[in-house]
């Protein structure tokens, strides 16, 4: 199973992201958003990030998740490499695992303005948990 795939969507980026469990599509769904702006995999794992997001659904878990993800890239210059998810009562507590964007250090080729709520879906199957997105580029 692919952690995540990209489709074709109109002027912005929509993804869905896949796990066995609901913890591990919301850690696919932040690699996805943070591979739209640069290869992840070459981001150092020097430094460790902690954040706290809850809400009144999944689908508003999923925003506000991602919405502050964005927002530390944006306000910090920080750069996710992995990062570790744990779900409780529409709680979201995550270590993000990654590095500082000092003097130009990783290619970043696109930047994500913001998560939509066009499109947004959770669904879950006997095997899998899927979450749909579409961010603003």
């Amino acid at each position: 199973m692919p952690k995540f795939e990209f489709f074709e969507h109109t002027a912005d980026v929509k993804f869905k992201a896949y796990g066995k469990t609901l913890a591990e599509a919301f850690e696919n769904s932040a690699k996805a958003t943070f591979k739209v702006m640069t290869d992840i995999e070459k981001v150092s794992k020097s430094s460790e990030l902690t954040i706290e997001v809850s809400a009144v659904s999944v689908e508003s878990l999923v925003f506000n998740f991602l919405d502050e993800l964005i927002f530390i890239m944006d306000s910090e210059a920080f750069l996710l490499n992995d990062i570790k998810v744990e779900i409780k009562d529409l709680t979201l507590k995550a270590t993000i695992v990654g590095d500082y964007q000092q003097e130009f250090k990783y290619d970043v080729h696109t930047y994500v303005k913001a998560v939509t709520l066009n499109e947004l879906k959770v669904e879950k199957s006997a095997s899998k948990y899927t979450i749909q997105v579409v961010l603003d580029i």
